[in-house]
């Protein structure tokens, strides 16, 4: 929205407004307010971290200082050699650049605070191209401790993604994983003396100035009967997530039936941001883009994410494979997409087991499932054969006995002829069995499994056409002045890739880094 008032309409004002408080806009907020300048954060839910606290948090930022710790041999170089054989020319070359070359510079930056630590773990690249580590470049947020009983701020963190997908609490215990990076960024982001946040504050629209520069915010607190007008002097940074909880831009976006499948944190993700600076003429890109992911079905009809197979096989309506299962999740989701299994009710896919596992299904669900339930819910078929079997899931019989055979000698010889499992990193890296070949076990021992699996996602990733400085971009091509975009707000760097782990966390930290330091650049407050 246009807006011709003066600061004397004003509810509040900073340096830097901040929409979203993942790891993203954390670290876009810590930047700031590590530079000086004041700053707020407004996140529209009850908790802070957004999907970031459900993650692994695995970081893909190429040449940084934990790997050298840990005696990983890795640069910006070497990690833009990959980069870009694996995203091509689907993505401006110089935004590329602005994300490998600024990795390690983020994670120095950020290590500066003492309560900020990061360290390397083994995770493979995800696709075979030059520049690959087989072991991985990615780095973690270190185990940080828990919240004293009376530290609000802290205790605000969302919550892991199995206890509030189950709804219930667990125990209390340090932070690890993306709560872990969400903890240690707000600890330091308050203890600058500069940063301010702000629980169940919804953006609904942008302010800009006669010449169409963001100016400030407009936020509808806790009911939405509160407007508070915000300005921000420096900037406004969008990175308040997707749009992947929103039912009617899924259908008008992507062409898919609903949001019911993502893995988004629930409350937020309906694309505010994105909505708002389109409505400032704001250019977006990628918009039928995820980050998608293989996922369990459950009898609410939510779905979570599975990766990490050691065993079975992903089988259509016609008892047939489609695909390598033990893929990096995203490219198994492509071939979901490709192959029309599993992105529609009325196209299930089944991952077939047998009974060698015992009561748990061979491979990480990110929310544990539970057997019994999926079983009332027709979601889990158990059967002493697989006629059986075929009969209860609706799935050709003929089909999947053909499968099963045909899946069996190739575990028997090492190879799988149809779809090369078990011959990448990657798909070695979860498997654990004896023989030729770990990835391949054979389904042989009864009784038999068969759990429903639909295309998942770990949020959306078109959005906000941005340079590389995460300054938003107009069609034209020019730059809206005072407005940036980070994380799942902005169109992905990675395009329609997903290279490697940590690659959407990674890149919403360097370009929040990125932003927050272009408005220090310009402000006489910076330090």
């Amino acid at each position: 929205m246009t807006d011709e008032a003066t600061t004397a309409d004003w509810d509040e004002e900073c340096d830097v407004l901040v929409v979203g408080s993942g790891g993203g806009g954390l670290t876009g907020a810590y930047t700031a307010a590590a530079l000086g300048l004041d700053t707020l954060v407004v996140e529209k839910t009850r908790y802070y971290g957004g999907t970031t606290a459900y993650a692994g948090a695995c970081l893909w930022l190429p040449g940084n200082a934990a790997q050298e710790r840990a005696g990983v041999e890795d640069s910006a170089e070497l990690g833009r050699t990959y980069f870009r054989a694996v995203v091509g020319d689907s993505v401006p070359a110089a935004l590329q650049d602005a994300y490998v070359d600024n990795a390690g510079p983020t994670v120095a930056f950020l290590e500066n605070d003492p309560g900020i630590r990061f360290e390397h773990r083994p995770f493979p690249d995800y696709f075979d191209a030059p520049g690959r580590f087989p072991l991985g470049r990615g780095v973690f947020p270190v185990v940080y401790p828990a919240a004293e009983a009376g530290d609000e701020l802290l205790r605000a963190v969302r919550p892991a993604a199995w206890e509030e997908r189950l709804g219930m609490r667990g125990p209390e215990g340090p932070f690890t994983d993306g709560r872990a990076l969400i903890a240690r960024l707000l600890a330091a982001l308050r203890a600058t003396g500069h940063g301010r946040c702000r629980l169940e504050t919804r953006l609904t629209a942008l302010v800009t100035d006669p010449e169409g520069a963001v100016v400030g915010a407009e936020t509808s607190v806790a009911d939405g009967e509160r407007t508070r007008r915000v300005r921000a002097r420096g900037g406004v940074l969008l990175a308040a997530g997707g749009f992947e909880a929103d039912h009617r831009l899924r259908r008008e976006w992507q062409g898919l039936p609903g949001a019911d499948w993502t893995m988004g944190a629930p409350g937020g993700n309906t694309g505010d941001a994105i909505l708002a600076a389109r409505a400032i003429g704001a250019d977006t890109a990628l918009l039928a883009e995820s980050w998608w992911c293989p996922s369990v079905l459950f009898p609410d009809r939510s779905a979570n994410f599975a990766l990490g197979f050691r065993g079975g096989v992903f089988v259509g309506r016609d008892g047939r494979r489609f695909a390598n299962e033990s893929l990096p999740y995203d490219r198994m989701g492509r071939a979901m997409l490709a192959a029309g299994a599993g992105d529609r009710p009325d196209r299930p896919v089944w991952w077939v087991f047998d009974g060698r596992w015992g009561e748990e299904p061979p491979g990480i669900v990110v929310v544990p499932p539970d057997r019994k339930s999926l079983a009332e819910a027709g979601l889990w078929h158990t059967a002493d054969t697989l006629e059986a079997l075929a009969a209860a899931t609706g799935v050709d019989a003929r089909g999947l006995a053909a499968t099963v055979r045909a899946f069996n000698g190739y575990a028997a010889d090492g190879v799988d002829a149809e779809f090369h499992r078990g011959e990448d990193p990657y798909d070695a890296f979860f498997a654990d069995a004896a023989g030729p070949n770990p990835a391949l076990v054979p389904i042989e021992q009864g009784p038999f499994h068969a759990v429903r699996m639909v295309l998942g996602d770990l949020g959306t990733k078109g959005g906000l056409r941005t340079d590389p400085e995460a300054r938003v971009l107009r069609e034209d091509g020019s730059v809206i002045r005072g407005l940036y975009a980070a994380g799942n707000t902005m169109a992905s760097v990675a395009g329609p890739y997903y290279p490697g782990p940590g690659a959407p966390i990674g890149s919403a930290m360097v370009f929040a880094h990125l932003a927050a330091r272009h408005i220090a650049d310009a402000s006489p407050k910076a330090r």
